[in-house]
C-alpha cells in the first residue's frame, strides 16, 4: 500500500513538474531562436519520410509480385518509384546529419546562454544568502542543471519527430485493422509507467546525495590545493581524508547500485511485455496475409509499420517520462531564476551625492543574520563625516566587517537607519552608491588572471586605459611587485593557468589595494586587508593611504594599534555597541578598553 502511494505521488509530482518546461522553453529559445526553428523544419520533415518509405516500399514490392505472377515486365512508372525511394533515403541521411549539427549548435548556444544567465543571477542576489547552506546546494544544483540538461532540450526536439512519426504510422495502421494499435500500446504503456516511476526515484535519490556530493567535491579539492598541502604532510591527514572520502563514497554507491538493481529487474519483465505486445500484432498480420486477406506488399508495409510504430510508440513515451523526470532536476534551476534580491534599487532612485555633504549616519541600527537571534550590532548610533579619517577597533566578532558591509549597502540593517546625506540609503541606486566606495576586505580575491585584470576590476571599464593602472599601481606600492614579472602588467597571476607567476601574501594584497586606489572614490574603506604584512610595511601601507585619502571619507580596520594612531577618530566597538571614541591620546588616557588592547599589544613588542 505504502509503495502504491508512493508510486501515484512520484507520478503527480512528475506531472506538476512539466510546469518547469515552458521555462526551460524560453531559456533555450532566447539562447538561438533561428537554431532552434532550423532545427524543427528539419525534424518535422524527417518525421514524415518513414511512412512515405514504407509505402514506396510496398508498391515496389506489389508491383514486382504483380509482374513475377502475369510474367509481364514492369511499366515504365515502376522505376520512378526506385528512383524516389533512393531520394527519400538520400534526403533521410541528410536530415539526420542536419539534425545533429542543429543539435550540436544549439547545445553550445543553450550553455553558454544558460550559464551567463546562472552567473548574473547569483551576482545579484544577496549576499546574505552565502550565508545559507541550503541556499549552496541549491546554487550548486542550479549550476548542474544549467549545463547538465542538454538532454532533455534535444529530447524535446526528439518528442515532436516522435509524436508526427507515430501518428502518420498509426493512422496507417489502423487503417487496416485498429485491433493492431490497441495490442502495441497494451505493451508498451506498462513499460512507460515503470520507467517514470524509476526516473523520479533517481530524482529523489540525486536530491537526497547533493549535500554528501559537496562534501566530495570539497574533499577531493582539499586533498589536491597547494594551500592545503602544508598541513595534510605535517599532519599526516592523508589517510583521514581519504578514508573519509571512501565513506562518503560508499554510502553513495550502495544507494545507487540499490537503485539500480530494483530497476534491471522490474524494466525487464516490463521489457518482455513490450515485446509480446509487438508479435502479437506481427503474428495476427502474418496470419491475414496466409489468409489471402492482405498482399505481400501490403505485409511488408505493416510489418515495418508495426515495428516502427512499436519502437517509436515505447520511444514517445520514454522521452515523454524522461522529460517530465528531467523537469524534476529542473525545478532549483527555475527557483533559483524566480529569486530576487531584497537589497536593491527603488524604482526611480536617487543618485549617490557628488559631493557628499554630511556624510552618513547610523540611527539605532541593529543587525542579525537570519535564524539568530544573536545581535551583532545592538542600537548602534555613529557618525563618518565627509573628510575624516576613522578607524574601527575591537576584538573579533564585535561587528566591525559588519559595519562596513552595512554602510556598503551589501546588508540591509534588522532595525533602525542609515543615513546618506540625511536620506535614508535605500533611497540611492545601488549600483551608482557603489561607484562612490573603494572597499578592500582582508579576504579580498586573488584573481588568476593578469596583473592588469587584477588591478582593473576596480573599474573595470578603464581596463584599457595602462597609464591609470599604473597610477593605482604606484599609489598601492604595487608597481614595485609588477616591474619584477616578466610580462609586467600582461603577466599572468596565480598557478591555475600556464605560465602563471603566484605571488606572496603582501605582494597579493598591494596589487588589491590598487583596486580601492583605481576607483577614486569618495569613500575609501579598508578592512583589514593588510594581515599578511610584517609591522613595517602594514604602517607603510597605512601611511601612504592616509596621504591618498586626504580630502576623501576613509574608514579603515586594523589589529595593529601603532596604525590606528594617525586617523583623526577611533571607534571602538565591544558587543554590537560603540563603548569608547575619540583620538589615540584621549582614549589611552581614559583607561578603557582601548588603552587596555593597546597595553596588552605594545608589552609584546618590549
Amino acid at each position: 500500500m505504502a509503495k502504491q502511494q508512493s508510486f501515484w505521488k512520484g507520478s503527480r509530482e512528475r506531472l506538476s513538474a512539466l510546469r518547469n518546461v515552458p521555462a526551460v522553453l524560453k531559456i533555450v529559445w532566447d539562447s538561438g531562436p533561428a537554431v532552434v526553428v532550423f532545427g524543427l523544419a528539419a525534424r518535422l520533415l524527417s518525421s514524415l519520410l518513414p511512412v512515405a518509405l514504407l509505402w514506396i516500399t510496398k508498391l515496389i514490392i506489389d508491383g514486382i509480385v504483380h509482374a513475377a505472377s502475369t510474367h509481364q515486365p514492369v511499366p515504365r512508372q515502376f522505376w520512378w518509384l526506385v528512383a524516389a525511394e533512393f531520394s527519400l533515403a538520400v534526403l533521410t541521411a541528410l536530415l539526420i546529419r542536419a539534425i545533429d549539427y542543429s543539435d550540436s549548435l544549439l547545445a553550445d548556444r543553450y550553455t553558454r546562454h544558460a550559464s551567463i544567465r546562472v552567473m548574473n543571477q547569483a551576482a545579484g542576489l544577496d549576499l546574505l544568502a552565502y550565508e545559507d547552506p541550503v541556499f549552496y546546494d541549491r546554487l550548486e544544483r542550479a549550476r548542474v542543471q544549467a549545463t547538465d540538461r542538454l538532454g532533455m532540450i534535444q529530447a524535446m526536439g526528439r518528442l515532436v519527430q516522435q509524436a508526427i512519426t507515430t501518428l502518420t504510422l498509426s493512422v496507417s495502421i489502423m487503417v487496416f485493422s485498429p485491433w493492431l494499435m490497441l495490442l502495441l500500446i497494451a505493451g508498451v504503456v506498462p513499460a512507460f509507467l515503470g520507467e517514470s516511476h524509476f526516473a523520479f526515484l533517481g530524482y529523489a535519490k540525486n536530491f537526497r546525495q547533493t549535500p554528501l556530493k559537496r562534501q566530495l567535491d570539497y574533499l577531493r579539492v582539499l586533498g589536491g590545493s597547494k594551500e592545503a598541502s602544508k598541513e595534510l604532510k605535517l599532519f599526516g591527514l592523508r589517510d583521514f581524508l581519504r578514508e573519509r572520502f571512501t565513506s562518503l563514497c560508499d554510502a553513495i554507491y550502495k544507494e545507487n547500485i540499490a537503485l539500480s538493481r530494483r530497476k534491471l529487474i522490474a524494466g525487464a519483465f516490463l521489457s518482455v511485455i513490450g515485446t509480446m505486445g509487438y508479435y502479437s500484432a506481427y503474428v495476427f498480420v502474418i496470419w491475414r496475409t496466409v489468409n489471402g486477406s492482405l498482399s505481400i506488399g501490403t505485409l511488408t508495409f505493416l510489418a515495418g509499420a508495426i515495428l516502427q510504430a512499436s519502437s517509436n510508440i515505447q520511444q514517445f513515451f520514454s522521452t515523454l517520462a524522461g522529460i517530465a523526470d528531467e523537469a524534476l532536476f529542473l525545478t532549483d534551476l527555475v527557483a533559483f531564476f524566480g529569486m530576487q534580491p531584497t537589497i536593491r534599487s527603488k524604482p526611480n532612485a536617487l543618485p549617490a551625492p557628488r559631493p557628499m555633504v554630511r556624510g552618513f549616519e547610523f540611527r539605532n541600527v541593529s543587525f542579525h543574520y537570519p535564524g539568530s537571534a544573536r545581535l551583532i550590532l545592538n542600537r548602534l548610533n555613529f557618525e563618518l563625516r565627509p573628510g575624516q579619517r576613522v578607524a574601527l577597533i575591537g576584538e573579533n566578532g564585535q561587528g566591525k566587517t559588519t559595519l562596513v558591509k552595512l554602510i556598503t549597502r551589501l546588508y540591509d540593517p534588522t532595525e533602525g537607519q542609515i543615513l546618506l546625506d540625511g536620506i535614508d540609503l535605500r533611497e540611492y541606486d545601488l549600483e551608482d552608491l557603489h561607484r562612490e566606495m573603494g572597499v578592500i576586505f582582508q579576504d579580498f580575491m586573488r584573481y588568476e588572471m593578469t596583473a592588469r585584470d587584477n588591478i582593473a576590476v576596480g573599474r573595470v571599464e578603464e581596463i584599457d586605459n595602462l597609464e591609470l593602472l599604473k597610477t593605482a599601481a604606484r599609489k598601492s606600492m604595487a608597481d614595485g611587485i609588477v616591474g619584477k614579472l616578466p610580462e609586467r602588467y600582461e603577466q599572468m597571476l596565480g598557478r591555475r593557468f600556464d605560465r602563471g607567476v603566484d605571488l606572496s601574501g603582501g605582494e597579493w594584497q598591494k596589487v588589491a589595494l590598487a583596486r580601492a586606489y583605481l576607483r577614486d572614490a569618495q569613500l575609501l574603506i579598508l578592512d583589514e586587508p593588510t594581515a599578511a604584512l610584517d609591522a613595517r610595511s602594514e604602517l607603510e601601507v597605512f601611511r601612504r593611504f592616509s596621504e591618498l585619502a586626504a580630502g576623501k571619507t576613509a574608514l579603515f580596520i586594523s589589529h595593529r594599534f601603532s596604525t590606528v594612531r594617525m586617523v583623526d577618530r577611533i571607534v571602538v566597538l565591544n558587543n554590537g555597541k560603540i563603548v569608547e571614541e575619540g583620538n589615540h591620546a584621549q582614549l589611552s588616557s581614559l583607561g578603557g578598553l582601548y588603552a587596555e588592547m593597546f597595553e596588552m599589544q605594545a608589552s609584546s613588542y618590549r
